[in-house]
């Protein structure tokens, strides 16, 4: 199987907050930052893994800045690691008012996308190469997220949560 940069995958987009995107105090609603947020993750994803994706999971998303009717928000997104047929993409939101010069970050997530091929089969992935320390560290921890996802989905025993339980142990030390 080929590999693949995680830089190779990193994907900015761009969207303006319109009238019909916004709730009625004039901010962003959340269902429509779901939904763009998924579309930057599947090109992520489908970039690194040359095929078709789905959407699998999605990590906790909270709202830490409300995004404002006339904002313009970036969407990042790159592959975090990938694994036999899915991959986990992080996001991050940033709102940016152009008149006031304002830019701050809204939102950040993790989610995990599957490749399939045109039989709707799942399929292998590229393995990721980490080159920069903020990617190697992403890159890491991903097996922990993975774990937790799994864990709370009810297919994976938390006993069997290796990379959990070495994380607690850390914490647990500390």
């Amino acid at each position: 199987m080929n590999e693949k940069f995680a830089h190779e995958s990193h994907t900015i987009m761009n969207e303006l907050v319109l009238p019909n995107d916004t709730n009625t105090l004039n901010n962003l609603m959340g269902g429509r930052l779901l939904h763009w947020m998924d579309i930057a993750a599947a090109i992520s994803a489908q970039k690194h893994c040359n095929s078709i994706v789905v959407t699998a999971s999605v990590d906790n998303v909270s709202f830490k800045h409300p995004i404002k009717l006339g904002d313009v928000i970036s969407i990042e997104a790159q592959v975090t690691r990938a694994f036999n047929t899915s991959v986990e993409v992080r996001l991050v939101v940033w709102a940016q008012n152009i008149p006031s010069g304002t830019r701050v970050k809204s939102n950040e997530a993790f989610y995990t996308l599957v490749a399939i091929d045109k039989q709707g089969m799942t399929t292998a992935v590229p393995r990721l190469i980490p080159t920069t320390d903020e990617e190697k560290t992403l890159y890491n921890e991903a097996l922990q997220r993975r774990e937790l996802r799994l864990v709370l989905a009810g297919k994976l025993k938390p006993k069997d949560a290796k990379e959990l339980q070495n994380l607690f142990k850390e914490v647990v030390k500390d």
